[in-house]
């Protein structure tokens, strides 16, 4: 039985359950973390918006941008023992509508009209990849991100038995969005070692160019430790959901 991380972007996963993700794997559960908006764009034409991001991470390029932080998911991976798969879908930043424009300027946007047809895509993507006994875990969407949106809405198509997890950091910076986001479902805790959570706070620091992207409470490695601590103490573990 394998446990799949349905990730968004390379990070999503490991903030959002990596101690739960390194102590499956030292059970010797098969984990594998698969991350979707990792594609390399073939434009050599940039928003203003992706450019500023570029700058802010420290990359000079999309293709830099993206190559990165592969890497940094593969070290991230390799701390909690997860195997990655890396699809080709474009992060949000870079995709443009059927008239060449710019789709999206503000990552809290609504999923645009053109990107309607995206779920579907990434269901299909998924779907042959899949076996029977695997478990899957999605992105709740806690903030409400338009590509988290749209791998919830993608994981939903497939028509299977889902387990949620919390947004991490956006579970932070949008708490009010929790409950609307899980309503109608079970919530569960899954128990996480001290050990995990020590591995969890390792693997969100091999995200590097993310770090000052991640909010106050993120932007250090001790805001890092301390704030995975927080949400754990709550529960000694992380809380999952499922559909009733």
């Amino acid at each position: 039985m394998r446990w799949i991380y349905l990730s968004p972007h390379l990070d999503d996963a490991a903030l959002s359950a990596g101690g739960l993700i390194h102590d499956q794997a030292k059970a010797g559960v098969p984990v594998e973390i698969w991350t979707f908006m990792c594609g390399v764009p073939s434009d050599t034409e940039f928003s203003m918006f992706a450019q500023v991001l570029h700058f802010q991470w420290g990359f000079a390029s999309a293709e830099e941008t993206v190559l990165s932080r592969r890497a940094e998911d593969r070290r991230a991976a390799q701390i909690l023992g997860a195997q990655v798969q890396h699809f080709d879908f474009l992060d949000c930043i870079y995709r443009r509508g059927r008239d060449g424009n710019w789709l999206y300027a503000d990552i809290y946007s609504p999923p645009h009209e053109d990107d309607a047809d995206l779920p579907a895509q990434i269901a299909a993507a998924i779907t042959p990849r899949l076996h029977p006994d695997d478990v899957l875990v999605c992105q709740l969407a806690v903030g409400s991100h338009v590509d988290h949106v749209l791998v919830r809405r993608a994981a939903e198509l497939l028509g299977r038995p889902l387990l949620y997890d919390a947004d991490i950091p956006y579970l932070q910076s949008h708490p009010a969005d929790l409950a609307p986001k899980t309503a109608g479902m079970q919530e569960k805790v899954y128990t996480v070692s001290e050990t995990g959570l020590k591995s969890w706070g390792e693997a969100v620091l091999a995200y590097q160019s993310q770090i000052s992207m991640l909010g106050p409470a993120f932007d250090t490695p001790e805001g890092i430790q301390e704030s995975l601590r927080s949400y754990w103490q709550e529960r000694q573990g992380i809380r999952l959901w499922e559909r009733g």
